[in-house]
């Protein structure tokens, strides 16, 4: 099954959310089609051009967003001055009903990718009533024991990539929450500290993909780095801003409140967020979805067979009208 042909918004603009924060948007497709929102990951990544490819686009209302603090949304979390304490997952699933409203769309689906799924799980479950459908991939909960898993638990896998890492973190620190650590030195008032920081945190992420350190282009651009890497670790030192609920997680927890949304999980079989299978009790958790296994892939949405099993998903629930 091949991509939808590559399409340009009808629609975009700059809304003002609060906290002095103006949040990008845009929509493609048909205008009367059904509406569904794509929630990007990271925390910081953007949105691409490339989930708009995976809708029909005489069939949707596709909106996109570049989450607070990233992409084209300003202030960008890159500058050192913008404030982190306005941008946490509260924040995030306010900006959302803001910008529901704001475009007259009483329900829509929601597609996330790896932390937009944690986004799009947990808005689910607090605003069930807005929420059509669910589409997920790189499936994750936010959890802290997937946050040990891909910082701690992945040294273990790539012990020279995490000594690299560890050595650029205070001696002192590097035994707790190590997100938060290197969060720690991106606050630095030296500009030198946070560069040296963000470029530590982005080596580490690209050698767990697994690929050669510095090879991923977004990360070469300085801007991008510092705001990704300020983000990430900001909620992922802070627990996601999703409050306590022991080794399962909130969003595990409270997977029953989902019951009534159809939802498709697309997951590759080599996702090492998978270690934990958080993916399968998700599943077992709430009966309304279904499990879609993407063999010899990883963490990845445009991967082969990933693209199939999520256009697959965006068709059917289209027919639902």
């Amino acid at each position: 099954m091949a991509l939808y042909p590559e399409l340009e918004p009808y629609a975009h603009g700059m809304l003002d959310v609060g906290d002095g924060n103006h949040v990008h948007w845009e929509t493609c497709g048909n205008p009367d089609g059904k509406p569904a929102v794509v929630l990007h990951g990271g925390p910081g990544s953007g949105c691409t051009p490339y989930p708009r490819r995976l809708f029909d686009p005489a069939a949707y209302r596709i909106v996109l967003l570049d989450q607070r603090g990233c992409g084209r949304s300003t202030p960008h979390a890159s500058r050192h001055d913008t404030d982190m304490s306005v941008n946490t997952t509260a924040h995030l699933m306010a900006d959302l009903e803001l910008l529901r409203a704001h475009l007259g769309i009483e329900r829509w689906l929601v597609w996330g990718v790896s932390w937009g799924s944690v986004l799009a799980l947990r808005y689910a479950q607090t605003h069930p009533g807005v929420v059509s459908e669910l589409v997920l991939t790189g499936v994750a909960t936010g959890s802290d024991a997937e946050v040990e898993l891909l910082t701690r638990g992945l040294g273990r896998i790539f012990p020279e990539a995490f000594e690299r890492f560890c050595c650029a973190l205070p001696a002192g620190e590097r035994g707790g929450n190590l997100a938060a650590a290197c969060n720690r030195l991106l606050e630095s008032p030296d500009p030198e500290v946070r560069e040296r920081a963000a470029r530590a945190w982005t080596d580490w992420e690209t050698a767990t993909i697994p690929a050669p350190p510095r090879s991923v282009a977004r990360y070469e651009d300085p801007v991008f780095r510092m705001g990704f890497a300020r983000t990430v670790t900001h909620y992922w030192g802070n627990g996601h801003f999703l409050g306590e609920a022991g080794d399962e997680g909130v969003v595990l927890r409270d997977a029953p409140l989902l019951k009534g949304i159809p939802g498709t999980l697309v997951q590759g079989s080599l996702d090492l967020g998978n270690l934990l299978g958080i993916v399968w009790r998700l599943r077992q958790a709430w009966p309304d979805s279904e499990l879609v296994i993407v063999d010899d892939t990883g963490h990845d949405s445009g991967a082969p067979g990933m693209a199939e099993a999520l256009i697959a998903a965006t068709d059917r629930y289209a027919a639902r009208g």
